[in-house]
């Protein structure tokens, strides 16, 4: 699993986590998920590859089903 598609710099967006080679902040993906759908998501931040976003999920996945996660 690819963890590198997500950055924070502080000369992006004051260092709000973003997809890698965007402006586009992760939790605009997570805001938009709540009311529709991955594809129309990316139909509106064209600059985030599908790639980008799956492998943001796979990782939040990861994070909330490791044991350690929610001890």
């Amino acid at each position: 699993m690819k963890q590198n598609v997500i950055i924070s710099d502080k000369k992006i967006l004051g260092g709000i986590p973003v997809f890698k080679g965007t402006r586009v902040p992760v939790q605009n993906m997570f805001d938009w998920l709540e009311a529709n759908s991955l594809e129309s998501f990316l139909e509106s931040y064209p600059s985030v590859k599908k790639e980008q976003a799956v492998e943001v999920l796979k990782i939040i996945e990861k994070l909330i089903t490791d044991k350690n996660f929610l001890a």
